[in-house]
């Protein structure tokens, strides 16, 4: 059983690019469309992830002081050096959590700033911290910066994390937004994803991408999760009943968590119909298992990064819009890429011991494989 923690203090943060752990499609995982050049999130043009993790302490829990597993995720559509907005829908499938900034998103159909996610009791801190890095970005009109209404998402890291501490801090949140980077995404149990679990196996950040058809357009949509959500028996990998195939090492046997999925394009979608990509995620969630228990807080949010007057306060926006009809192939291409997301995340996921000696383990590769051959899913490596 891996142990990587020391007793001192160790505080790291993560960029975006440098991931080198396996991923799903290298231990044979069947998954269905063609992914993008990255098979990520970054593969939309503009968009950038940044991750601040935090890991200190070891033993019993003392409030406060430790153990602590968490960290803060931050993905920016434009990137940092862009102020545009995007439009943008959400959706919530259950709603037991919180992601901030929603009711603005549904009035206006805008998001004006980066998606944050962290642990449930970081969100206030978090939230805050936004706004005063948005007003110390250069160029910004500081005294006149009137006002903002960042998003910020959240799942509950407690069972391994000193979730009442308050760890997460404003530099913190500083960190991953500084070093967001387009690039491979680092994926696993870093971020806001430190701390979680997801199926009774470590779980955390993953992240996925999908080309359409150029017939269709040619556009990307990506995907990342921070999954924390649902219980052993219920995990499906490509149909296969991993959870009830590989049965060691269970924790937190209830459905107890939540999901945050964000959704990313470059085909022209107005907020309407980013509402309804949001929906989609929720159909890849499924194809893990899922049924979005009550305890879940399982929240959606989608956006494009097309469409550059999309934030224009005055005279006439110039928009395009993707006809109906051509919804299909994105709706496909959120499915799928929603499923992988998933599935990476708990694959890149390195067992962890956080508070009071709990330890969760990661899925074990070899088991997956197993799970996949015997019902005739793995594709064999050559």
């Amino acid at each position: 059983m891996k142990r990587c923690f020391a007793l001192m203090v160790l505080f790291t943060v993560t960029a975006a690019f440098g991931q080198t752990k396996p991923r799903a499609r290298d231990l044979g995982v069947p998954f269905e469309g063609i992914p993008g050049p990255l098979n990520a999130i970054t593969d939309i043009q503009g968009v950038e992830v940044g991750h601040s993790t935090i890991i200190s302490g070891e033993g019993t829990l003392k409030l406060g002081e430790g153990p602590v597993r968490t960290g803060v995720t931050a993905i920016l559509p434009r990137g940092r050096q862009s102020d545009l907005l995007v439009f943008a829908g959400w959706f919530s499938l259950n709603g037991n959590g919180e992601m901030t900034g929603t009711t603005w998103i549904e009035e206006a159909g805008l998001l004006e700033g980066p998606v944050m996610i962290t642990n449930t009791h970081s969100v206030g801190v978090v939230r805050d911290a936004v706004i005063a890095w948005k007003i110390r970005q250069p160029g910004s009109p500081a005294a006149g910066f009137a006002w903002s209404l960042p998003v910020v998402a959240e799942t509950y890291d407690g069972y391994l994390n000193d979730t009442n501490g308050f760890h997460v801090k404003e530099t913190h949140a500083f960190e991953a937004l500084d070093s967001a980077r387009s690039g491979p995404v680092q994926e696993g149990g870093v971020g806001g994803g430190t701390g979680m679990v997801c199926y009774s196996f470590k779980g955390g950040i993953g992240t996925a991408s999908r080309k359409v058809a150029q017939s269709a357009g040619g556009y990307t949509v990506g995907v990342l999760v921070q999954a924390n959500h649902g219980t052993r028996s219920q995990l499906r990998i490509a149909g296969v009943p991993v959870g009830l195939e590989i049965t060691e090492g269970v924790s937190r046997p209830k459905d107890e968590g939540s999901i945050i999925i964000v959704v990313a394009t470059d085909a022209p979608l107005l907020p309407h119909q980013l509402k309804r990509v949001a929906r989609r995620a929720a159909l890849g969630l499924a194809r893990t298992g899922s049924t979005s228990g009550n305890g879940s807080g399982d929240i959606f949010i989608a956006f494009s990064t097309a469409n550059p007057e999309a934030g224009k306060n005055s005279g006439t926006a110039s928009i395009s819009m993707l006809g109906q009809d051509g919804m299909n192939p994105i709706f496909d291409a959120t499915v799928q890429a929603t499923e992988e997301a998933i599935v990476n995340a708990l694959v890149a996921a390195e067992t962890m011991t956080g508070r009071d000696g709990h330890t969760v383990i990661a899925l074990p590769h070899e088991g997956l494989r197993a799970a996949l051959r015997k019902y005739n899913r793995l594709i064999e490596k050559k």
